[in-house]
């Protein structure tokens, strides 16, 4: 498994990091927790690879597949690594395929890391939640604690934007995704190898957690 350190405001992911895998003094550490830069593409504040860069991050995106544990069919999906300064424009472009209406899920792993929490919200309004979806951006893209997807309320088509900032969209047809990724520039590559797959840090604050609890409030989520 992948080895993942949630790093608070407080803790600056030295010791424990430390014991799990070799890194170099502290000083290089610390910088290499401040880049956020790699080629055209840049990261969020909520991750960043191992400092040994098994995986170094860029833009594009692989076809994938997801099975339903309650139905056990297989849906097409597509795993997109998008620069941050695209990727909240491009997060609503895709629910906006998703309908008029729909459900959404937030996860937290603020106090579960091994077991996040999950809050819903079904039938809401799309443009509503978009409009409450901005007034949390920094949330959604800088906290490596809190995940969203948001599903259509009739169909099997979700997008989610995980902990790792990466979008999944799942359902059984892939085209209208795969056009709103090309409009933003984002490629397809067969074998594109996303954060998530190598060793990695995953970043929070405690301010994330409270916005974390508003945003919760304010969608009248519930678990």
């Amino acid at each position: 498994m992948p080895y993942e350190q949630h790093v608070s405001e407080n803790d600056t992911a030295t010791d424990d990091f430390a014991n799990s895998i070799a890194r170099p003094d502290r000083t290089t550490f610390e910088a290499h927790l401040a880049r956020r830069r790699y080629g055209h593409f840049t990261l969020t504040e909520a991750i960043r690879p191992a400092w040994q860069l098994g995986i170094i991050p860029e833009a594009g995106y692989r076809h994938d597949s997801y099975k339903d544990p309650i139905t056990g069919e297989n849906l097409p999906a597509i795993v997109a690594a998008v620069s941050s300064e695209r990727l909240f424009d491009t997060f609503l472009q895709l629910i906006e395929s998703l309908g008029d209406a729909c459900d959404v899920v937030l996860e937290s792993s603020h106090e579960h890391k091994s077991h996040p929490k999950e809050w819903r919200r079904e039938g809401i309004e799309r443009i509503l939640l978009e409009s409450q979806l901005w007034n949390f951006e920094d949330l959604l893209l800088n906290d490596g604690c809190t995940s969203i997807a948001v599903l259509h309320s009739e169909e099997p088509f979700e997008v989610q934007l995980d902990e790792h900032k990466l979008l999944i969209a799942y359902g059984p047809a892939m085209h209208t995704f795969e056009t709103i990724l090309s409009e933003q520039g984002v490629r397809q590559k067969k074998n594109l190898r996303v954060i998530s797959q190598g060793d990695h840090m995953h970043t929070s604050t405690s301010h994330h957690m409270t916005q974390f609890e508003d945003l919760v409030s304010q969608l009248h989520a519930d678990v």
